[in-house]
């Protein structure tokens, strides 16, 4: 079936805190997915990747260099607005390939501690290819035996004269494979937080050997496994202080958590897109799918799902561009983004029948993603447990 995009009646439009340079980066978000991507997504999900040739395209069109420093391709402090975040994420989705935008768009989670805490001639050094789209960028976090607890990772960056010797693993890293830059989580202190700091390195360097993984979903976005075995890393690698990374990957936490809500948000309005067109022009028992009441009301309950969520986030973007750090309130919106795109995918392809299982189709892809959406930059049950100490609970 084509998979459609229009505005549609069943949604409002976007809130009034959207002014007309939204809507502009908008319409040029929108017109780049439905020209680079969206043909193309069922055929890179099958071949489990996508055209290098893609991030320059992204970077001519300036969508990779929101809020980064001007002198190295990006819109300048001006520029740095949540709301240009999310809207970016919310179109992307629309292609139904969360595996294209995650990999594509892997700069956005290892590039911004560069630029928050890197020394000038390191991000002069990396920054202008990253943006320009000539270089991925990926961050390495996540460990075999840690998950989503950072304070207890195990990699260790062990200083020896000018250089730092790094050793341990990385598991689940996004764009691990094709990355030529690795934001890294290493410890160079004692056990907790606190012993915690962040590494660039180069992919290239000897002892690194990378192993591909196959997943659920995300098939266009390679996923990897990084060993490190007596890594040599120049100390002016080392972004911010020693000892001070575990609050620069929170905050780095934050912008992916938003990010993956928005994601999220748009994937579920796509499977409402798709399941309307899907139900006006089918016909079972003399009439169409949209003339029988249980599926107008699961259509209605998409929909309420999705005004929520939008919502939501346009709240949060708010808050954020006036300087607030909702840190309890972007977990919560992530979980409910999560389970905003889990019932319309769900939804959609039920309503979609037979068509809807098989391969081809844009909601069976969403379909597949959708657990990633609850996993990553934070697994439910952890966004749940954050919250709530945030909130004193």
């Amino acid at each position: 079936m084509p998979e459609s995009r229009h505005d549609d009646p069943i949604l409002l439009p976007p809130s009034r805190r959207y002014t007309a340079e939204h809507e502009a980066f908008r319409d040029s978000v929108r017109r780049f997915v439905a020209r680079e991507i969206a043909p193309h997504a069922d055929a890179w999900d099958e071949a489990g990747e996508f055209p290098r040739e893609l991030y320059r395209k992204a970077a001519a069109a300036g969508l990779f260099g929101i809020g980064y420093p001007e002198a190295f391709g990006g819109t300048g402090p001006e520029g740095d607005d949540p709301f240009l975040r999310l809207i970016l994420s919310e179109e992307l989705a629309w292609c139904g390939s969360g595996g294209v935008a995650a990999g594509l768009f892997s700069h956005t989670i290892g590039a911004p501690p560069i630029a928050a805490a890197g020394s000038p001639a390191l991000q002069a050094r990396v920054l202008p290819a990253i943006l320009g789209g000539s270089a991925i960028s990926a961050l390495a976090v996540t460990e075999p035996g840690g998950g989503s607890d950072v304070a207890r990772l195990a990699t260790t960056a062990r200083r020896d004269g000018d250089d730092y010797v790094v050793n341990g693993s990385k598991i689940f890293i996004t764009s691990g494979m094709r990355a030529d830059y690795l934001t890294t989580a290493v410890r160079t202190g004692g056990a907790g937080a606190a012993g915690v700091s962040l590494l660039l390195i180069e992919a290239h360097r000897p002892g690194i050997a990378r192993r591909t993984l196959k997943k659920m979903g995300w098939w266009a976005s390679d996923t990897a496994e990084i060993h490190f075995q007596d890594v040599r890393v120049p100390a002016a690698n080392l972004i911010g202080a020693e000892g001070q990374g575990f609050p620069i990957i929170m905050r780095n936490f934050n912008n992916e958590r938003m990010s993956l809500a928005a994601s999220a948000s748009g994937a579920a309005q796509a499977c409402l897109q798709d399941a309307l067109d899907w139900a006006r022009t089918r016909r079972t028992f003399g009439q169409r799918l949209a003339d029988h009441q249980v599926i107008r009301h699961r259509l209605v309950d998409m929909a309420g799902r999705i005004e929520a969520t939008r919502a939501l986030l346009d709240d949060l973007a708010g808050r954020l561009a006036t300087g607030e750090s909702p840190v309890a309130q972007i977990a919560m919106a992530k979980n409910q983004a999560a389970r905003t795109m889990q019932f319309c995918a769900d939804a959609a392809v039920q309503i979609l029948g037979g068509t809807g299982f098989m391969r081809g189709t844009r909601v069976e892809r969403i379909y597949r993603d959708v657990k990633v959406m609850m996993i990553g930059g934070g697994a439910e049950e952890v966004m749940k447990d954050l919250a709530a100490r945030q909130l004193g609970i």
